[in-house]
């Protein structure tokens, strides 16, 4: 991947990775994916840092949300949106079975022109004390700030920041990305019946890649291609995949 040169234009992004079904394994899945976007992001001299988490009992990401900047960024990750899948012998399994857990990813752009107005009487905005892996400020300041909006029940929250207002900016941004991608598949709703009997349904979307540990293999389950070197790969060497997803799209 080129890297993003200094003084170019500067897209940004939101990742949201969520636990899906797998218990503690899930949020293990979900702080590997997002260790290996935070890998790729870096490897591509793009900006990134953790926006918002949510952590497990023991640590783990129960939902770990990005923020990444930089020149060709979504083109590059937008195809990651969807269910990822992991299959692998937990540590704690005595018995030697294979478990598979999930992990949902969504991908959302962060428009520098907003298309969406939003009243200040729809919004609830609330603050509080960072803390977490998004917290720089941990029990000092209430900088963190958590924004609801009342009309269709979205909630955002952003932690990163060392003061209140910049996280306040990032979270309305969030919202705003979120409510034009709600705004869109409405949209794209009218246009299934025509589209189905060309493009087939969304069941596929379901599983788009499988993280196969015993045979050290990452599959993705749209191009019905595989990559082996599973650790090169969840370290972010991401390029053979994404480049891969570039040329079907």
């Amino acid at each position: 991947m080129q890297k993003d040169s200094a003084g170019g234009s500067s897209e940004v992004l939101v990742m949201e990775i969520r636990a899906g079904a797998g218990g503690e394994e899930a949020s293990i899945f979900v702080r590997e994916l997002a260790e290996m976007y935070k890998h790729y992001s870096e490897r591509c001299g793009w900006g990134v840092s953790v926006m918002d988490a949510s952590l497990s009992e023991l640590g783990n990401y129960k939902e770990a949300v990005l923020e990444i900047r930089g020149r060709g960024a979504y083109d590059a990750l937008k195809n990651e949106s969807g269910v990822h899948r992991i299959q692998r012998v937990p540590v704690t399994e005595k018995q030697g079975r294979v478990h598979t857990s999930t992990a949902s990813i969504a991908v959302l752009p962060i428009q520098a022109a907003p298309e969406i107005k939003i009243e200040l009487a729809d919004l609830e905005i609330t603050f509080s004390r960072s803390g977490g892996a998004g917290g720089q400020n941990v029990n000092k300041v209430e900088t963190a700030v958590r924004i609801v909006h009342k009309p269709t029940g979205t909630t955002v929250r952003s932690q990163s920041e060392r003061s209140q207002a910049r996280n306040k900016e990032k979270a309305l941004a969030l919202l705003i990305a979120k409510l034009s991608a709600t705004a869109a598949a409405t949209e794209n709703i009218k246009l299934a019946a025509a589209r189905r009997g060309q493009i087939g349904t969304a069941a596929r979307s379901e599983k788009i890649r499988t993280y196969n540990f015993s045979q050290d293999r990452v599959t993705d389950h749209r191009l019905k291609k595989s990559w082996h070197n599973l650790e090169r790969i969840l370290a972010g060497e991401l390029d053979p995949i994404v480049e891969a997803l570039a040329v079907d799209n």
